[in-house]
């Protein structure tokens, strides 16, 4: 290989459309936009979304329902990960190395899936109704 015949691969480079160049070039006089209206000028465009003044649609439906920004920070896990964890007590901390939960998790609520046959320590994590008589049934409890 020498430098003076290094070139890029085949395909990899292509000309630019060059527009308003003359009739030959097949993009001359009106350059490819047409004949007249608010398209064709230069500056004249609208912003997304815009229907010619005429109520777009994402004004004339209803709004409706909530997404809370919070949600992505909540985790649940079943007692049957808890069982598979085998841990006697169960932190946050614990639950992000084992990779049970995700790292930005902040609130983690156990929920009653599945069966539970160890006693288990909760710290600093919620469960539900169901699930706190399962791990209490079981000789554990919620710290």
């Amino acid at each position: 290989m020498e430098l003076n015949t290094i070139k890029p691969a085949a395909g990899a480079k292509h000309a630019k459309r060059r527009v308003g160049r003359g009739i030959g070039s097949g993009l001359g006089k009106t350059a490819g936009r047409g004949h007249k209206g608010q398209k064709s000028r230069a500056g004249g465009y609208h912003k997304v979304g815009f229907e010619g003044g005429q109520m777009p649609l994402q004004r004339r439906l209803p709004k409706r329902g909530f997404k809370s920004a919070s949600l992505k920070y909540n985790a649940e896990i079943t007692l049957a990960d808890l069982e598979a964890l085998g841990l006697d007590e169960v932190d946050l901390l614990a639950l992000k190395q084992s990779k049970l939960v995700g790292e930005i998790a902040k609130v983690v609520k156990v929920i009653k899936t599945g069966e539970l046959t160890k006693k288990v320590v909760l710290k600093g994590i919620g469960a539900t109704a169901g699930a706190k008589a399962a791990i209490e049934a079981v000789g554990g409890s919620l710290a």
